[in-house]
């Protein structure tokens, strides 16, 4: 199923940014883009798509932008200025020489605070909280669509229960077209010789019983009820639908070999198309 969720989370020195991008799969595959910084965040954060989604393709990027803040003291390390002080007042008096310095002096880079320290202590939370918010836009992105493609799903379903109710009523009609379509045949074959005409109608009756439909259109009606159940349901239902989807093409399979009647092919015809659409777009549901 596709999908899309994006968070971001601000600290006092970084904002993390996380999208989630998603695509149908029958397993579940993994792409991370993101700074070797967070290489460690790799495994736990993988264990969370594993524990919210049961199958997918899943495209993550997680970045980072440092703030930009103009107060120097953001910027300057104190313990590297007091150091700077301590080293060189010395060696200036020593030498007779004024030792004078600017505030200024010190936005030099030399003077900064190690990044390294404030990533360790910051970044790691930023990063799984900035993970969590978009893990559960995902969810709310594949809901939206999960809802659509079922709303599709049914419509399909609706077209495929009409040519069924079809079908049922013309199987009333099959007797006496194959009594018709059996007895011009047999006048053709058989013009010189005498039918008993009861003898006939037996054959006809146990022709016919062979080509009885009524237990597949049963069948098919109880597998149509149980799929409109589970896409009306929540939770993991794509093996359910396929499982669903396989019986009642066994059945409409049955239906069209039996049946010699045109408007009842024609109709079981239509039926297989639908199904097949069913089956295709419920590849996107889990």
């Amino acid at each position: 199923m596709t999908g899309f969720g994006k968070g971001e989370s601000k600290g006092e020195n970084f904002t993390i940014t996380t999208e989630i991008k998603t695509v149908n799969n029958r397993f579940k595959d993994f792409k991370f883009r993101m700074s070797s910084l967070f290489n460690s965040l790799e495994i736990p954060l993988r264990s969370l798509l594993e524990g919210e989604f049961k199958r997918g393709s899943f495209d993550i990027s997680v970045s980072y932008k440092k703030i930009d803040k103009t107060q120097v003291e953001f910027q300057v390390d104190p313990s590297k200025v007091d150091a700077y002080l301590k080293l060189m007042k010395p060696v200036f008096d020593k030498n007779g020489v004024t030792f004078n310095i600017s505030p200024t002096d010190f936005l030099r880079s030399d003077f900064y605070r190690e990044e390294d320290d404030q990533k360790d202590k910051e970044l790691e939370p930023l990063v799984m909280a900035s993970f969590d918010e978009a893990i559960k836009a995902l969810m709310e992105s594949r809901s939206i669509e999960g809802n659509k493609l079922v709303n599709k799903l049914l419509e399909h379903l609706a077209i495929y229960e009409d040519c069924l109710g079809k079908v049922e009523k013309l199987k009333g009609e099959y007797p006496d077209m194959m009594r018709e379509k059996l007895t011009l045949k047999l006048s053709e074959k058989l013009k010189d010789l005498k039918i008993d005409e009861s003898r006939f109608l037996q054959e006809v009756v146990y022709y016919l019983e062979k080509l009885e439909v009524d237990e597949e259109i049963n069948r098919a009606k109880i597998h149509l009820e149980k799929l409109r159940s589970i896409l009306n349901s929540h939770g993991e239902i794509g093996r359910q639908i396929d499982f669903l989807l396989q019986e009642l093409g066994r059945e409409t399979n049955t239906l069209g070999s039996k049946s010699a009647h045109p408007e009842i092919s024609s109709n079981v015809v239509e039926m297989k198309v639908q199904l097949e659409k069913i089956r295709e777009q419920a590849l996107n549901l889990e």
